[in-house]
């Protein structure tokens, strides 16, 4: 079935690349939303929004999609605690995928991530590294942060043990804390890593993104799916059959 797409934020770089995988996979991007342009005419004239945009237009779009009724895929990051917890509940009066990430090998990462948080005893002190491009604006990364919920929720820890990078006289570090460090620079789409350290040994979790396509593609695959599905919240391992 060809959908009617709206794409918000088309103009960013993965706007761009969704807009291409639409049409690859035969669907209409039946509209292109970005600053000052009509955002509810857009909305309204698809049958799905995909939002790529920054994350102080997540409100509107998430208020105009329940308004019309359409599902919404949102890859849009940066939003504090605080702000997700608000916008989720408007969210759920439709259908919402919201993901920091739409790529089918880090949902993998994330799942691997979750059963390895589980498994190992916490002397695995647990430590995510991310990279990416020197333009980005948030950090640390969506990803980053789905990587961090599976570190913490298995073994019982809050946000509030994430450690972001480390300077001066620090001390021993505690068993609970998880770190967190944020690289940017050049072009690079985007490296996560995910450390469990124990003296002797320890496991490293990879993945690296060489192409915008394969989360443009991930995106377009979870709008295919969202259409005709109940209101709610839904997440990208639903999606991509992980969960």
């Amino acid at each position: 079935m060809s959908l009617k797409i709206c794409i918000v934020g088309s103009k960013g770089r993965m706007g761009q690349a969704i807009a291409e995988a639409a049409i690859e996979a035969g669907h209409q991007v039946s509209s292109k939303v970005d600053v000052g342009d009509d955002l509810a005419a857009g909305i309204a004239a698809a049958d799905v929004v995909i939002d790529f945009s920054f994350h102080t237009v997540t409100k509107s779009v998430f208020r105009a999609a329940v308004e019309f009724g359409k599902p919404v895929i949102c890859g849009t990051t940066g939003h504090s605690q605080e702000e997700k917890a608000e916008l989720l509940k408007i969210a759920e009066k439709t259908a919402t995928v919201w993901a920091g990430n739409f790529s089918i090998g880090v949902n993998l990462l994330c799942y691997l991530v979750e059963k390895a948080a589980a498994a190992l005893p916490a002397d695995y002190n647990a430590e995510i590294v991310e990279m990416h491009h020197r333009l980005k604006k948030d950090a640390p990364s969506g990803t980053a942060l789905m990587l961090a919920d599976a570190v913490l929720e298995p073994r019982g820890l809050s946000y509030d043990d994430l450690r972001h990078g480390r300077e001066g006289i620090t001390g021993e570090r505690t068993q609970r804390e998880v770190g967190m460090h944020s690289l940017r620079g050049g072009d690079v789409v985007g490296d996560h890593t995910v450390i469990f350290s124990e003296i002797g040994e320890r496991v490293e979790l990879t993945h690296k993104a060489s192409s915008r396509a394969i989360f443009a593609r991930g995106a377009v695959k979870a709008a295919e799916w969202a259409v005709g599905k109940k209101p709610g919240i839904y997440s990208i391992r639903e999606v991509l059959g992980l969960a």
